[in-house]
């Protein structure tokens, strides 16, 4: 598999993450937690195998756990 298919752009990792690209867009500007990928001068990249350990790193087993 290419690399270039793991890479998703902010429409493609929004649906995967079930956000929005909104959220994803405010994300960047605020300090990236999702990890992203800037390629030329505009445009951003997402790698299918950062959004998987963003959401791994999501995990919590109680509400009241802290990030």
């Amino acid at each position: 598999m290419a690399i270039a298919d793991n890479l998703l752009n902010t429409k493609e990792a929004a649906q995967f993450l079930g956000v929005s690209k909104a959220f994803l867009e405010r994300d960047r500007w605020a300090g990236a937690r999702v990890p992203f990928i800037k390629v030329g001068s505009r445009a951003v990249r997402y790698r299918l195998s950062d959004l998987e350990s963003y959401i791994e790193r999501q995990i919590r087993r109680s509400t009241s756990e802290v990030a």
